[in-house]
Protein backbone atom coordinates (compact mmCIF):
# COMPACT_ATOMS: atom_id res chain seq x y z
CA UNK A 1 0.00 0.00 0.00
CA UNK A 2 2.89 2.36 0.60
CA UNK A 3 3.78 1.95 -3.43
CA UNK A 4 0.49 2.63 -4.49
CA UNK A 5 0.41 5.88 -2.19
CA UNK A 6 3.38 6.76 -3.42
CA UNK A 7 3.03 5.77 -7.52
CA UNK A 8 -0.77 7.80 -7.07
CA UNK A 9 0.59 10.65 -5.31
CA UNK A 10 -0.64 12.87 -8.84
CA UNK A 11 -3.85 11.44 -8.35
CA UNK A 12 -4.09 12.61 -4.45
CA UNK A 13 -2.76 15.70 -4.87
CA UNK A 14 -5.90 16.44 -7.83
CA UNK A 15 -8.49 15.24 -5.98
CA UNK A 16 -7.31 17.20 -3.55
CA UNK A 17 -7.16 20.20 -5.09
CA UNK A 18 -10.69 19.60 -6.57
CA UNK A 19 -11.89 19.25 -2.97
CA UNK A 20 -11.42 16.00 -1.44
CA UNK A 21 -11.11 15.97 2.68
CA UNK A 22 -8.00 14.20 4.46
CA UNK A 23 -10.98 11.82 5.73
CA UNK A 24 -12.34 10.98 2.21
CA UNK A 25 -8.59 9.91 1.22
CA UNK A 26 -7.98 8.01 4.01
CA UNK A 27 -11.17 5.93 3.58
CA UNK A 28 -10.42 5.23 0.18
CA UNK A 29 -6.99 4.33 0.96
CA UNK A 30 -7.94 2.13 4.18
CA UNK A 31 -10.79 0.33 2.16
CA UNK A 32 -8.76 -0.61 -0.61
CA UNK A 33 -6.24 -2.16 1.71
CA UNK A 34 -9.11 -4.03 3.57
CA UNK A 35 -10.65 -5.65 0.25
CA UNK A 36 -7.07 -6.80 -1.35
CA UNK A 37 -6.45 -8.42 1.95
CA UNK A 38 -10.21 -9.47 2.57
CA UNK A 39 -10.00 -10.77 -0.89
CA UNK A 40 -6.55 -12.69 -0.56
CA UNK A 41 -7.79 -14.45 1.97
CA UNK A 42 -10.29 -15.62 0.41
CA UNK A 43 -8.47 -17.03 -2.40
CA UNK A 44 -6.27 -18.23 0.53
CA UNK A 45 -9.16 -20.53 2.14
CA UNK A 46 -10.16 -21.57 -0.78
CA UNK A 47 -6.87 -22.54 -1.97
CA UNK A 48 -6.21 -24.05 1.06
CA UNK A 49 -9.37 -26.24 1.11
CA UNK A 50 -9.03 -27.12 -2.41
CA UNK A 51 -5.41 -28.99 -1.59
CA UNK A 52 -6.91 -30.40 1.63
CA UNK A 53 -9.40 -31.88 -0.33
CA UNK A 54 -7.25 -32.72 -3.45
CA UNK A 55 -4.23 -34.63 -0.85
CA UNK A 56 -7.42 -36.44 1.16
CA UNK A 57 -8.59 -38.04 -2.33
CA UNK A 58 -5.06 -39.01 -3.14
CA UNK A 59 -3.87 -40.22 -0.09
CA UNK A 60 -7.76 -41.80 1.03
CA UNK A 61 -7.96 -39.55 4.57
CA UNK A 62 -10.98 -37.94 5.85
CA UNK A 63 -10.75 -34.29 5.64
CA UNK A 64 -12.57 -31.93 8.02
CA UNK A 65 -12.71 -28.18 7.64
CA UNK A 66 -13.52 -25.85 10.55
CA UNK A 67 -15.30 -22.89 9.61
CA UNK A 68 -14.34 -21.55 12.70
CA UNK A 69 -11.13 -21.79 11.44
CA UNK A 70 -12.31 -20.23 7.65
CA UNK A 71 -13.70 -17.23 9.41
CA UNK A 72 -10.80 -16.67 11.90
CA UNK A 73 -8.25 -16.82 8.72
CA UNK A 74 -11.24 -14.09 6.29
CA UNK A 75 -11.21 -11.98 9.84
CA UNK A 76 -7.26 -11.93 10.52
CA UNK A 77 -6.56 -11.19 6.50
CA UNK A 78 -9.21 -8.00 6.94
CA UNK A 79 -7.10 -7.03 10.11
CA UNK A 80 -3.74 -6.93 8.39
CA UNK A 81 -5.03 -4.93 5.86
CA UNK A 82 -6.49 -2.75 8.26
CA UNK A 83 -3.37 -2.65 10.36
CA UNK A 84 -0.76 -2.37 7.10
CA UNK A 85 -3.10 0.04 5.32
CA UNK A 86 -3.57 2.88 8.06
CA UNK A 87 -0.44 3.94 8.35
CA UNK A 88 0.07 4.62 3.86
CA UNK A 89 -3.63 5.78 4.30
CA UNK A 90 -2.71 8.32 6.77
CA UNK A 91 0.13 9.26 4.87
CA UNK A 92 -1.74 10.20 1.90
CA UNK A 93 -4.43 12.06 3.68
CA UNK A 94 -1.78 14.18 4.78
CA UNK A 95 -0.42 15.45 2.11
CA UNK A 96 -0.67 18.71 0.62
CA UNK A 97 -2.46 19.43 -2.87
CA UNK A 98 0.89 21.57 -4.18
CA UNK A 99 3.53 19.47 -2.59
CA UNK A 100 1.21 15.76 -4.11
CA UNK A 101 0.66 17.82 -7.88
CA UNK A 102 4.64 18.81 -7.88
CA UNK A 103 5.32 14.84 -7.63
CA UNK A 104 7.20 13.24 -10.39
Amino acid sequence: MLVSVTERTREIGLRMSVGARGATILRQFLAESIMLSTVGGVLGVCIGIFVTLLIALVAKWPMAVSIYGVFFSVFFSALVGIFFGYYPARKAAQLRPIEALRFE
